[in-house]
């Protein structure tokens, strides 16, 4: 059976809140129906003819892309260009785009996190944090028996999200006490008696901006006509969450060894870099993509080295003059660690959610570069 767009797009959400994303960026939604439905779903970095035509051939009627489809405000579309000849592909063969970009490169299991992780950096914190999600705690009272479906409509619904894990509730057992009154249909008990009832008190932390779509799935799964419930209010600073991660290396290393390392990883035959090879480094910033702006925050953050792509010639010389070394190790070997990721977490939460879908990962190799 296939799978609502819309579905994935929920998913995709959850891992990579949009509020993640920078102002200026162009994420979600790009073409095509919400409502259709495929059960082959398509991941790539970009979105070209020849992705486009690897998403037809295997029966893909939904991509998901790193970098928009659209990046700038489009004017006009003309077909005998190449950007409104793939509009018109699309379209004409109902296939949906969805992106998740500068959303997808500060959630706490993003780009950077898997670029962090993929390199063996320790101690591993954000570079540049994201301004903090207010969150609430969501604490509900149900009948002993009921606990799982409750605690299924509310994870369902977007509650339960604590950095890389999903699903986070607590539970203990107690009494509850309640009178039913003339007018009430009780679950349990009859008018005018006094009920004791085993009880399971059920607690979870939600997005703030979820609070509405979860209480109503809680309420709509718990047995209870009048239901109790608390919503507090949290101040816990989320730090998971932002561009770069910083992080040691397991020992200090000569960086030239550190070159060769970052190679090894991301399968690469050369890089740029800048520094003193015989310089011993250990602590290490990443950013997936285009992060060479961040080198003054891996600076003062202590970093001996930045790794990222597309760094500059003249943002080179003020790192070096800095006193950071650099390996620039191009935009698309440090972005394209996140789709094995990403692809396991969606194939891992359409089954949790009975959802049917097979989710590909391209083979298209959209790197516009050649090193001779």
């Amino acid at each position: 059976m296939a799978v609502k767009c819309q579905a994935i797009f929920k998913l995709i959400e959850e891992f990579a809140p949009l509020s993640l994303a920078e102002k200026w960026d162009n994420i979600g939604l790009q073409l095509g129906d919400p409502l259709a439905e495929t059960n082959k779903i398509l991941l790539a970095l970009d979105v070209n003819k020849t992705v486009a035509e690897e998403a037809l051939d295997q029966g893909a009627g939904l991509i998901i892309s790193h970098h928009p489809l659209f990046f700038k405000p489009v004017r006009r579309l003309s077909f005998d260009l190449p950007s409104g000849e793939l509009v018109a592909f699309l379209i004409r063969n109902y296939i949906t785009v969805y992106t998740a970009h500068t959303n997808l490169d500060s959630a706490a299991g993003g780009v950077s996190a898997v670029l962090a992780g993929r390199l063996g950096l320790k101690n591993v914190t954000v570079l540049s944090p994201a301004a903090s999600r207010r969150y609430v705690k969501l604490v509900v009272f149900v009948p002993s028996g009921h606990e799982d479906a409750v605690r299924d409509a509310l994870t369902g619904a977007g509650a339960g999200w604590i950095g890389n894990y999903r699903d986070c509730t607590f539970q203990t057992g107690g009494i509850g006490t309640f009178r039913p009154l003339t007018g009430a249909s009780p679950f349990i008990g009859r008018q005018g008696e006094l009920e004791q009832v085993d009880e399971i008190r059920l607690e979870t932390v939600i997005p703030v901006e979820k609070t509405g779509v979860v209480v109503e799935a809680m309420l709509e799964a718990h047995p209870y006509e009048e239901v109790a419930y608390d919503i507090y209010s949290l101040v816990n600073p989320e730090t998971a969450v932002g561009l770069g991660r910083l992080g040691r290396l397991p020992g200090p290393v000569p960086f030239r060894k550190l070159v060769e390392h970052v190679k090894t990883v991301l399968g690469l035959e050369g890089v740029k870099a800048g520094g003193l090879p015989e310089r011993v480094v250990e602590k290490v910033a990443v950013c997936g993509g285009a992060g060479a702006e961040l080198w003054v925050k891996a600076l003062q953050s202590g970093a001996d080295v930045l790794v990222t792509g597309d760094i500059g010639y003249h943002a080179g010389q003020e790192m070096l003059a800095g006193g950071i070394n650099f390996i620039d190790a191009g935009h698309h070997a440090t972005e394209q660690v996140i789709l094995p990721v990403l692809g396991s977490y969606l194939e891992e939460s359409c089954r949790a959610g009975g959802l049917e879908a097979q989710v590909l990962i391209s083979q298209v190799n959209t790197n516009p570069f050649t090193y001779f």
